[in-house]
């Protein structure tokens, strides 16, 4: 691939939008040095990859590198030999722990994420490193007491000098004697020394050493004698402690220094995971997708055993309004290698020509691409000649501007590369033009590459209609109100409607008349018959898409009717279920009635007979009420149509109602109630929109159920200063969420303190059915004031 036409056809610009979506400066370089894979398998793991980030994203909103930095230069300079910044330290261990996070939650889905599982195993987390520098520095950046005993011991002896040299200032100004000799009795500093302020005219009644005086000249900053051998004291501990300091620096730097192979190599593959996150956002922020790779290797003029190697549906250039910009249709007929654009000016030619070229780089970087659907091959060069590439300072007029560009590529191309060129032959005498620009397309057409080329020429229209391996395609015109529509239509060729326009920017009719008599007779009527064609063209298709419409229309209202249907058919058995429960209710009352004659009769010494009689037509009754069910209405058959997002279906082999997610293949991701399950189409039956809201909840209760999906709570959840009743409640809830939320592991903060809230907090993880397993945290992860608990995959 040569730069020059990458730029042409402004992957540089996507290549920086990508660049805007990563979170730290090794990948947004990553992204911006992107080029193009000219390998099928390469272009393919790529697409993977980014496939793969966007499932990952989509389930996981919150997915990141957390507080990774780009700290390879450090790291460099510190296996020079050079003392790196506490600062610095810190922003190493961020790094480090974001790889290991990372590494841990894609842990456990190598088989689901193999492309991203692939680039986060080349994390190397270097957990002794980062123990270490937790150890010798704390969070602010200040190197800690216990770094080195020595430097606890030095700073120990700093703390008791300081306190008696300030003490012993304290004392001299507070004393009585010397308050008249005092401008202010306060104690400060000036060049690293105490001093206190003296008044100018008492400077000898305080004996000491001057070190700085008021911008009036009324005040003298003395240290005095009686401090001098403490001040120097207190300052040499201070230049030791500066230097233990630097030591341990020194030592952690070479710590650094001798992993730092290590430590890029995590960068690296920190920035390649935030890359493929990016490219993942960067997709869905264009509605983009994921392109079918044409892997198939043939001769030239050999047929394709899958159809068209190129076709783009619906594409839309990335760099226009996606809300204005209209999509076009790039669909070459299997066979055709060379594809003849014409149409009048602005009618966005030379559009289609960047878009083509565009889809097919980003593509090949790896980028899902904005249309709806899209099958390319994997160009080995993408070479563009667009736009006036006229120069003053060469002397290169239009014409020999873009025939020095086509002989820079014209000898290099071959089956494998796709060939842009707009306006071709432009710029000199339009016969020899026309001439030079059908020879350049027929070597084209004989190397093998396939090559789109827009042009006003009607001998290359001519040309692409009797060449086998070449067709003509055309801007759409708006006959009517003789305005461009931008929509690419291949297999006739356009106009230039010059004409028309010349007309509608107030041309005399009376200059427009005369022009056309001057047209060749046969040229007219071409022209006159291609504006016929595109007209009835255009009509045909208007009224597809109404009768597309109105059929969306009738199967929409088809689908209310049914379901208003069963609705009724559902309320018709509700209302017959509730008078047949209302008859078995009264007739039980009346049962109970006969019971109590029956006593009344017995404790009477009555005759039975007609109680007996009684009974019997009650029974009758009941009998009548429990046999007089509801007869299930004939449903509706349900339209033969492929299963799609959003249907109500049946699980046969588990006789539960579900609601269709997402189509995958032969497979779809179906919504039972809270769980969710990948199911064959084969086990699945459409049936109405009303099944699901019909189902009880006791239905719901005894469907499988697996995790919901909820927003996932942080990784850490911090319990210190909390009593052992409120820890527990607070991990109890928060490993429920946790659980639900797919998360792979957990921290629990708990501090060390007396061990009652850990022993707490440990006794209910362990009946906790979520929990697999939890451990005490790492050296300078917290050790025995942190557990990480494991969650089982739900």
């Amino acid at each position: 691939m040569i730069a020059k036409h990458l730029h042409t056809l402004e992957l540089p610009k996507i290549l920086d939008r990508l660049a805007g979506y990563c979170a730290f400066s090794a990948s947004a370089a990553l992204a911006r040095a992107l080029e193009p894979a000219t390998q099928p398998a390469e272009v393919e793991r790529r697409l993977a990859e980014t496939a793969e980030a966007r499932d990952a994203l989509g389930k996981n909103d919150q997915l990141t590198i957390g507080g990774a930095r780009d700290v390879r230069d450090a790291v460099r300079l510190a296996a020079r030999g050079g003392v790196l910044e506490p600062q610095t330290f810190l922003e190493i261990r961020d790094t480090l722990l974001s790889g290991r996070n990372i590494q841990r939650a894609l842990s456990r889905f190598g088989a689901i994420y193999p492309q991203l599982t692939t680039i986060t195993n080349a994390i190397e987390p270097s957990g002794a490193l980062v123990a270490e520098i937790n150890r010798c520095i704390d969070d602010s950046g200040e190197v800690r007491d216990t770094a080195s005993p020595e430097l606890a011991a030095i700073r120990r002896e700093v703390r008791v000098v300081h306190d008696r040299l300030l003490a012993k200032l304290q004392r001299m100004v507070s004393d009585a004697s010397n308050a008249p000799y005092l401008q202010e009795a306060l104690i400060t500093q000036r060049g690293g020394r105490y001093v206190i302020p003296v008044k100018a005219d008492f400077k000898g009644r305080i004996p000491g050493v001057v070190h700085d005086q008021s911008a009036s000249g009324m005040t003298l900053f003395i240290e005095p004698l009686a401090t001098l051998e403490l001040n120097n004291e207190w300052r040499e501990l201070q230049l030791a402690e500066e230097r233990e300091v630097r030591r341990i620096l020194a030592a952690l730097s070479g710590w650094v220094g001798a992993e730092a192979e290590s430590i890029i190599r995590t960068v690296e593959a920190i920035a390649r995971f935030d890359l493929a996150l990016a490219k993942a956002k960067y997709a869905e922020a264009t509605r983009s997708v994921k392109p079918q790779i044409d892997k198939e290797t043939r001769g030239r003029g050999e047929a394709s055993s899958s159809g068209s190697r190129v076709a783009i549906v619906q594409a839309r250039h990335p760099l226009l309004n996606p809300e204005t910009v209209t999509p076009i249709d790039v669909i070459l007929p299997d066979n055709v290698r060379v594809l003849v654009i014409t149409g009048p000016n602005t009618g966005g030619k030379t559009v289609a020509l960047k878009t083509i070229g565009l889809l097919a780089l980003m593509a090949q970087c790896g980028l899902h691409i904005p249309c709806e659907r899209a099958r390319l091959p994997v160009f080995e060069a993408v070479y563009a000649d667009i736009g006036d590439e006229q120069s003053i300072e060469q002397s290169l007029s239009t014409f020999s501007a873009h025939l020095t560009n086509l002989r820079t590529f014209l000898e290099r191309v071959n089956e494998r590369t796709l060939v842009l060129l707009d306006e071709l032959g432009a710029g000199t005498d339009p016969a020899e033009g026309a001439a030079l620009a059908r020879a350049i397309l027929e070597y084209l057409l004989q190397t093998g590459a396939i090559c789109v080329v827009a042009t006003h020429y009607p001998e290359l229209k001519a040309w692409a209609s009797l060449t086998p391996g070449a067709a003509n395609a055309n801007v759409a015109f708006d006959y009517e109100t003789l305005r461009p529509l931008y929509k690419l239509s291949i297999g006739l060729p356009g106009r230039s409607n010059a004409f028309a326009i010349a007309q509608r920017l107030g041309v005399p009719d009376e200059i427009v008349s005369t022009a056309r008599r001057y047209l060749d007779a046969n040229v007219a009527r071409a022209e006159d018959m291609l504006a016929e064609i595109a007209r009835l063209q255009q009509q045909a298709e208007r009224a597809l898409e109404a009768a597309r419409k109105s059929q969306r229309e009738a199967e929409a209202n088809a689908e209310r009717i049914r379901a208003r249907l069963n609705a009724i058919e559902d309320e018709r058995k509700a209302l017959i279920e509730q008078a047949r429960e209302e008859a078995l209710r009264e007739t039980e009352q009346l049962r109970a009635e006969v019971r109590r004659l029956r006593n009344r009769i017995v404790a009477a010494g009555g005759s039975l007979d007609e109680v007996k009689r009684i009974e019997q037509d009650v029974e009758k009754l009941v009998e009548a009420a429990a046999a007089h069910k509801p007869k299930p209405a004939p449903r509706e058959p349900q339209p033969k149509r492929a299963i799609q997002a959003g249907d109500a279906v049946r699980v046969k082999s588990l006789g539960a109602i579900a609601e269709v997610n997402a189509v995958d293949g032969e497979e779809a991701d179906v919504q039972i109630g809270r769980a969710r399950m990948r199911v064959k189409l084969n086990d699945l039956e459409r049936v109405s929109p009303g099944a699901l809201a019909r189902r009880s909840q006791a239905e719901v209760r005894d469907e499988v159920v697996s995790i919901p999906r909820v927003p996932p709570p942080p990784l850490e959840l911090d319990l210190r200063g909390l009593t052992t009743e409120e820890g527990v409640a607070r991990v109890r809830d928060y490993l429920d969420r946790a659980a639900r939320a797919g998360l792979p592991f957990v921290r629990l903060i708990h501090g060390k303190g007396t061990g009652a809230l850990r022993r707490a907090i440990r006794d209910a993880i362990k009946a906790d059915p979520a929990v697999q397993s939890f451990e005490t945290g790492l050296e300078g992860e917290g050790d025995d004031g942190v557990t990480v608990v494991k969650l089982k995959a739900m």
